[in-house]
């Protein structure tokens, strides 16, 4: 007998379904495209699904990602005196960096 799966469980499987799309547009079309969601307080994805005429949920915790390998947490260690295998760290001096970077940039 199959036991039944918790209602989260069901709920991945359909995300797992999504396909992710790419679409290859002019880097201007991708300039406005981004300056739009920006305006309408969206991801460029969700203006996209909104431009589609599809649903979109708002995020809970809106945040910007970007990836780094274990070269760049050498070199930010390195920046912030700080020791490698303490990624926390590395991250919110990082964060404080960048907030501090856009905060104080004008416009």
């Amino acid at each position: 007998m199959k036991a039944k799966q918790p209602q989260r469980w069901q709920n991945e499987k359909k995300a797992i379904r999504a396909t992710q799309v790419a679409f290859d547009i002019s880097t201007e079309a991708q300039k406005r495209l981004k300056m739009t969601a920006i305006q309408n307080d969206l991801s460029p994805s969700d203006q996209m699904r909104k431009i589609l005429g599809l649903p979109s949920k708002k995020p809970v915790r809106p945040r910007l990602t970007i990836s780094l390998t274990e070269d760049d947490y050498q070199i930010l260690a390195k920046h912030y005196e700080l020791d490698v295998v303490d990624k926390l760290s590395i991250k919110e001096k990082a964060a404080k960096e960048i907030i501090d970077f856009v905060m104080n940039k004008e416009e």
